[in-house]
């Protein structure tokens, strides 16, 4: 194999989305020749952010990176946590005295592999700095350090702003893959300048749910316009992500294809 075989999975929702990940990923892996499997864990802890153990397990079950979004904070023991492991990623776009990292660098099989992390500002919370300008900077300099294959979750609101972040780092990044929507897109294809692309990876969620959540309570809440809890679904647990091929030596994406499977835990 000449490539590279990158495996990203989807926001991880709740229990239910975790427990599949960990009981699945190390056969997915094998099963499809993955040399480097990246999760975005950051729904993990009950659907709101992630916890260190939780990271861990993650880390353990066979994911080289974890990355997060806009919940990343909303599990306080978090905070203290990121400093000690630098594979789990924050967006890069927050203030330098953030703790956690928004890129890291990692040996793989066909050599080091860069995996960021930025958040969108269109209807997102909190209001970060500009992360096309800070993702292309540090696309940038990992480039001039010799790092050629290069992966980008860009959690995003807006598909116009996942797009064009995907076009702008066109034939800098290999890979650049949406998240926070919850629900897998069919626009994957690879770009003029060599980067695969993808607007959302979708979720690894309950697959009867309203984005992982009770359909019962979701729609109360759309009819009757009053505050409610919206508990985590159960059932089939549907993992989604995507499937990426990269040339070490170009770091250009040469496939990429949508990942769905849906898995019924015993």
């Amino acid at each position: 194999m000449n490539f590279l075989r990158i495996l990203f999975l989807g926001d991880v929702v709740g229990e239910p989305g975790r427990k599949a990940v960990l009981h699945h990923l190390p056969e997915l892996k094998k099963e499809l020749g993955v040399g480097f499997a990246i999760v975005n864990g950051e729904n993990a802890a009950g659907g709101r952010g992630i916890t260190p153990r939780l990271s861990i397990e993650l880390l353990r079950a066979g994911a080289a990176v974890v990355t997060t979004g806009d919940h990343v904070w909303d599990q306080k023991e978090i905070v203290d946590y990121f400093p000690t492991e630098p594979r789990l990623l924050r967006p890069i776009n927050y203030p330098p005295e953030t703790p956690g990292a928004g890129s890291v660098v990692l040996e793989s099989p066909q050599g080091p592999v860069a995996v960021l992390q930025g958040q969108g500002r269109s209807f997102m919370q909190p209001a970060l700095e500009n992360p096309f300008l800070l993702l292309e900077a540090e696309i940038d300099r990992l480039r001039q350090d010799g790092v050629k294959m290069i992966f980008v979750d860009f959690h995003a609101e807006t598909t116009s702003e996942k797009i064009a972040m995907g076009r702008a780092l066109d034939g800098k990044a290999s890979v650049v893959v949406g998240t926070h929507t919850h629900v897998q897109t069919a626009d994957e294809r690879i770009f003029p300048g060599g980067t695969g692309y993808l607007t959302d990876a979708g979720m690894c969620g309950p697959e009867d749910s309203v984005l992982g959540r009770s359909i019962e309570s979701v729609v109360w809440r759309f009819k009757a316009s009053m505050p409610t809890r919206f508990p985590i679904a159960d059932g089939p647990v549907r993992l989604c992500g995507v499937i990426a091929d990269v040339d070490p030596g170009s770091g250009r994406c040469v496939a990429i294809e949508r990942f769905q499977r849906t898995v019924t835990e015993e």
